[in-house]
């Protein structure tokens, strides 16, 4: 791993990293997960959002279901199994709904990645979220962002009343029967044990149906600070960690995003880098199915040292 390197040349060279090695890539094997942003806005602004989601930005656009249309149809014949409906805050986007049961009616399980605050608890979204477990049950999961299990670090980076405001939809969608994770973060620097059994004292408390020690239903993911040094990924790095570029999510996932101002939908390499055009591979599935190279600090942190999949 190139980590010697001055910090200005590092992720410039698409191919060769900041030292002069050959960067890894990853090849595009097969489709799990097709991620759909539904646009940028949120109801609230994070101190740390890797997005810049806010109640002001909207450099990603609404998508509607009618543009979402033909990915869905690509992502069955390419066998993918889940449709992720992310954001910003996916319950801002009137078209949620709709999105949401065209995925589901053609047979796909559905993730929903929200914050389980104020536009996911208007009555006309939890109208529809019950009508759509009545119909698809176990099809539909949510995934509530729960920073922590103490109030005062979650409202630290979401603001105060967040906490509460987002046990309050927790509750009401463990007390309807819904299937919920929950993804917190690592970003104050304690041990996964410790947080997992703050989070286990939480769900006891509240009664929630959850195990903290299964990372399929506690998911804690680790921080993204571009400013912070991180070694570049080279393909000497798959053997020296002991890891496979079919371990990288973007051998298996792609995301559909609706640039401000765009004509169409453009297919990303993944979840985390939205803005990057070196990301963007093209407007369909089929152009999309093509080696991502890492070049990108995200890459190395997160997904490849870092061993996270936004799909769990």
């Amino acid at each position: 791993m190139a980590d010697g390197a001055p910090a200005r040349g590092k992720f410039v060279n698409a191919d060769i990293t900041a030292d002069g090695a050959p960067r890894a890539q990853v090849a595009f094997e097969r489709l799990d997960t097709l991620w759909v942003n539904t646009g940028a806005l949120c109801n609230i602004e994070c101190a740390h959002c890797y997005i810049e989601s806010s109640p002001t930005n909207d450099r990603l656009a609404f998508l509607t279901a009618a543009e979402l249309a033909p990915f869905l149809g690509e992502a069955e014949i390419m066998g993918a199994q889940e449709i992720g409906f992310t954001g910003g805050e996916p319950f801002m986007n009137p078209h949620m709904p709709a999105m949401a049961e065209d995925a589901l009616s053609r047979g796909f399980e559905i993730l929903i990645l929200t914050n389980a605050m104020r536009p996911m608890m208007r009555p006309r979204i939890k109208a529809g979220l019950s009508a759509l477990r009545d119909r698809f049950g176990a099809q539909i999961k949510l995934r509530v962002s729960l920073d922590h299990f103490a109030a005062v670090r979650h409202d630290e980076e979401r603001g105060p009343g967040g906490y509460a405001a987002t046990l309050n939809g927790l509750r009401w969608l463990f007390d309807n029967g819904f299937c919920v994770s929950i993804a917190g973060r690592t970003r104050w620097d304690e041990s996964e044990v410790a947080l997992r059994r703050g989070f286990a004292a939480l769900f006891k408390d509240e009664g929630f149906a959850l195990d903290a020690h299964d990372p399929e239903n506690l998911i804690l993911f680790p921080e993204m600070d571009e400013t912070a040094p991180v070694p570049e990924i080279t393909e000497d790095c798959w053997a020296v960690l002991g890891k496979k570029p079919s371990d990288v999510m973007c051998a298996a996932s792609r995301m559909v995003v609706k640039r401000k101002g765009a004509p169409a939908p453009a297919v990303l390499s993944c979840t985390l880098l939205a803005y990057d055009r070196a990301f963007e591979l093209g407007a369909t599935l089929a152009e999309a199915a093509r080696p991502v190279r890492l070049n990108h600090p995200h890459c190395a942190k997160f997904c490849v040292l870092g061993g996270a999949n936004c799909s769990g």
